[in-house]
């Protein structure tokens, strides 16, 4: 079955970077979207980042442009968010996704989430 572990979240300093990985598996990854989207505490989720598979530009919402980037390997079916100049308001629970940031991939496979926390 599709299976989606995270790792690499924790602790960090305003200003500081973290990797995320996502190591998939159960399905072909190379041809799936995949992405990334986050919780913060108290609030809903929201889509960080993300792969189309039809064309489209990566996604990434506003707050991070700039700062974070996604990428993937498909030889090792990992997905990769690098989050460079963390804020405060970055902290939350980071989730892997399969699918692109769509609303339709709600119902799709996701990771059990890594956490992340920008504090002093």
């Amino acid at each position: 079955q599709v299976q989606l572990v995270e790792s690499g979240g924790g602790l960090a300093q305003p200003g500081g970077s973290l990797r995320l990985s996502c190591v998939a598996s159960g399905f072909v990854f190379s041809s799936s979207a995949m992405s990334w989207a986050r919780q913060a505490p108290g609030e809903g989720l929201e889509w960080v980042s993300g792969f189309y598979m039809n064309g489209k530009p990566t996604y990434y919402v506003d707050s991070v442009k700039g700062r974070f980037t996604i990428s993937r390997d498909n030889a090792k079916n990992t997905v990769y968010l690098q989050m460079n100049s963390l804020k405060p308001e970055d902290t939350g629970t980071y989730y892997c996704v399969k699918g692109p940031p769509t609303v339709a991939s709600y119902s799709q496979p996701w990771g059990q989430g890594t956490q992340v926390t920008v504090s002093s």
